[in-house]
């Protein structure tokens, strides 16, 4: 859910009347701040410019991104969450996403899920170079800008690379992620755990349900949706998981497709966890019948499949309604009452 930065790829649902397009959907080596080490219209960059150290930004482009000459500043549009912007230089474009009110950790976050799919060879991302703190508070990540074509792309090419990188990355430590990140701007635990049913139990559906009855009282999501966790493991009988690494949040605004038509994958919330919960965002993602496949090809599909669907979408409707707002309750109620129902809860 992170701020979407390049051009949006047009894989795109049809609206459904249980599950609703969201109203408020977006967007050289990697140097992240040491708490985790393990302007709208185009600008000229000629005539006084801010004291190097008072512009980090400008300062890594104009240094260690071996530019001389900053040509032009574009902002991009679309996300909800940080601001975007296209750096052009003399060497080359740069991206680059702020936050004013958040801490260099959501973007350390971003940027060593990028670098974890990267190492994968498989499918493309954008390489992340620079992640720190804003002067004035804040943060920002400088990362490599890739030109999007005007091709439609193809959902087979996605589905089989999208599986070959679920084949590669993988984790011995088991289910979690080197560090927390976020969901949108929701905190994402990736405390590591040796079972996906407990991990998926405690730290998806367990905290966006806390959170629920926290911010909105809603104690009938929390009770339901507690049982639900608590009865949800028959649901995973016969089934062989192993953590995969995870974009984490793979809906059409966070798909492209670069100037070969080759799909590409941005703004993460990474993890390694069972394969199947990379889906949880299809009801706007648009993922046809070719995507699942060619992925199905690379990475077979598991018995009981279908019957797991719409538990990795409730994570992401209960996140959009602790978000957004009471637009996604009916959703995430529909899922957990037909869940209860199914399992006899």
């Amino acid at each position: 859910m992170g701020h979407v930065g390049f051009l949006s790829f047009p894989f795109f649902l049809p609206r459904s009347r249980r599950f609703p397009f969201p109203k408020h959907r977006p967007s050289p080596r990697l140097q992240i701040w040491p708490s985790h080490q393990s302007q709208l219209k185009h600008q000229p960059c000629f005539g006084p410019m801010a004291a190097m150290s008072d512009d980090p930004i400008r300062e890594w482009i104009l240094t260690e991104g071996k530019a001389t000459q900053i040509t032009r500043i574009s902002p991009i549009g679309g996300g909800c969450v940080s601001h975007a912007s296209r750096y052009d230089t003399d060497s080359g474009s740069f991206f680059v996403k702020t936050n004013r009110k958040i801490g260099p950790s959501m973007f350390e976050g971003e940027a060593l899920g990028l670098n974890a799919m990267y190492a994968t060879k498989s499918i493309r991302v954008p390489k992340p170079y620079k992640v720190g703190p804003l002067p004035t508070g804040g943060s920002y990540i400088i990362m490599e800008f890739i030109k999007f074509g005007s091709s439609r792309g193809s959902q087979s090419v996605l589905g089989q690379k999208l599986a070959e990188m679920h084949k590669a990355g993988k984790s011995e430590k088991g289910f979690g992620f080197d560090v927390d990140n976020t969901i949108g701007s929701t905190p994402q635990i990736n405390s590591w755990s040796s079972d996906w049913i407990e991990f998926f139990a405690e730290h998806r559906l367990g905290y966006q349900l806390k959170l629920a009855l926290d911010q909105y009282g809603d104690s009938i999501i929390h009770e339901k949706g507690q049982r639900l966790v608590k009865n949800m493991r028959p649901l995973f009988e016969g089934v062989v998981i192993e953590p995969c690494l995870l974009h984490g949040d793979l809906w059409s605004g966070n798909i492209g497709r670069d100037e070969n038509g080759d799909p590409v994958i941005l703004d993460p919330a990474c993890y390694y966890g069972h394969n199947e919960a990379e889906f949880g965002m299809s009801w706007c993602a648009g993922f046809g019948g070719s995507f699942y496949n060619s992925y199905f090809e690379v990475m077979p599909k598991q018995p009981g499949f279908e019957n797991r669907r719409d538990l990795y979408k409730l994570y992401h409707y209960l996140n959009h309604y602790n978000l957004f707002g009471s637009g996604y309750r009916s959703s995430a109620l529909s899922i957990i009452n037909d869940y209860l129902y199914m399992l006899k809860a």
